[in-house]
């Protein structure tokens, strides 16, 4: 059958809604086209995808499954319209930008602000994610350009450019004894408790950590978990924890908690993160040239 971006639009719609009328409302159509477009759809999929009652519709779990599914290809083929209006002038038009959270305290304002100052008419729709799960979003085309924690685990389908450099730093609870010093040495917390990235979430930062706690001659001891910077931190606020975490994460992230800078030891201690910008292999837009020429641009922002 042929699945117009017309129907599944209108399957979406009612996917949201879980009414007909008010999904008919939405797509400014009547109540009787909708409800026969749907039915054609299901006797082409061969699927029954809603269970219906004289009140509303239920998506079954084949129609949850379908409408995922066909979010995602709306957002595809948007993307790809978006991609090919500004081909002609990367200084206009739309990208899809995907984010993780350890850059979003100085890092990517600072790109935000550029591309608003030198590009008004290019505007960034913003989405964060953890680092695999947005390499997986660029290469089937639903953003444009990603900024994750290099190294990523599986680099297939981009192409990666290292875009911005940064250290790792120490969260300590305020009362703890180190605080007080300006800076403090990796092995002397290897006796301390650590709050440790998700190995899924925060695999970068993770794989980071270990790295650094090996150079200084230990292993990190596990004292807690969290898949994000903020339940990291908060660890470290409940007075159990320490954690390393990117440099960027401002001082007053969560009352509680002083952040302490690590002292270098030598030229290649293992304290350097990466930020990595990730474009699909292949692809060349203006736009997302543009932004990323932004990105490396070491001025302040």
């Amino acid at each position: 059958m042929d699945l117009t971006t017309r129907l599944l639009e209108q399957f979406v719609v009612l996917a949201e809604e879980e009414h007909f009328g008010r999904a008919a409302e939405r797509l400014s159509m009547s109540q009787p086209p909708l409800s026969q477009a749907i039915q054609r759809l299901e006797r082409g999929l061969g699927v029954r995808l809603l269970e219906r009652s004289t009140r509303a519709v239920r998506l079954t779990a084949a129609g949850a499954a379908f409408a995922r599914d066909a979010r995602h290809l709306l957002e595809a083929q948007q993307a790809a319209v978006g991609r090919a209006r500004r081909i002609a002038d990367g200084a206009e038009g739309e990208l899809h930008l995907g984010f993780i959270s350890g850059i979003s305290y100085t890092f990517l304002p600072r790109v935000l602000r550029l591309t608003r100052d030198r590009f008004p008419g290019l505007r960034l729709h913003l989405h964060q994610n953890t680092s695999a799960e947005l390499a997986s979003m660029v290469r089937s085309g639903r953003l444009d350009l990603a900024f994750v924690r290099g190294p990523l685990a599986d680099p297939d389908g981009l192409d990666l450019r290292t875009v911005a450099a940064e250290r790792l730093a120490v969260a300590l609870p305020a009362g703890h004894p180190l605080a007080e010093r300006t800076a403090v040495g990796l092995a002397d917390l290897a006796g301390e408790n650590f709050a440790l990235p998700s190995l899924t979430a925060l695999a970068g930062l993770a794989e980071q950590v270990a790295a650094a706690c090996r150079a200084a001659g230990f292993a990190p001891r596990d004292g807690a978990r969290a898949d994000s910077l903020p339940g990291l931190i908060s660890h470290v606020a409940a007075g159990s924890c320490v954690c390393l975490v990117p440099e960027q994460v401002p001082a007053g992230a969560l009352p509680g908690v002083v952040f302490r800078t690590l002292e270098t030891t030598s030229r290649d201690d293992g304290l350097a993160l990466t930020v990595v910008a990730a474009v699909r292999a292949g692809q060349r837009d203006p736009a997302v040239e543009r932004v990323l020429a932004l990105a490396r641009d070491p001025a302040p922002g």
